[in-house]
């Protein structure tokens, strides 16, 4: 917390922060900035906001690691189909992250 000329605290995340930040804490935040400001501004002033954002994007990374092998396999992306057809299998991997992402956004993100 910096002070001013006129004495009035400056909040926020500093920089560095945010660069230690994984894409889905900064999806986070930008969604609460825009969707929740109320929220946002409570986190940001009890000085939870950073540790709440690491803990979304940790759990968010994590149910990726979880998920995709289980729904690589029931969409057919085996490394059988990865050496014969690698771009068919490419396509299927991307599928399956597209609807793990989905799940996660509605789950975290956007919760």
């Amino acid at each position: 917390m910096i002070m001013n000329d006129n004495e009035i605290p400056t909040i926020g995340l500093s920089e560095a922060a945010t660069e230690n930040m994984g894409k889905y804490g900064r999806m986070r935040k930008q969604y609460l900035q825009a969707h929740k400001p109320e929220l946002y501004n409570s986190l940001l002033l009890s000085g939870t906001l950073h540790t709440h954002l690491l803990e979304i994007d940790q759990t968010a990374r994590k149910r990726l690691e979880l998920m995709m092998p289980e729904m690589a396999k029931v969409a057919g992306a085996t490394q059988e189909l990865k050496a014969r057809d690698p771009l068919r299998w490419a396509g299927l991997m991307n599928t399956c992250k597209a609807q793990i992402e989905e799940v996660i956004m509605n789950e975290l993100i956007w919760d």
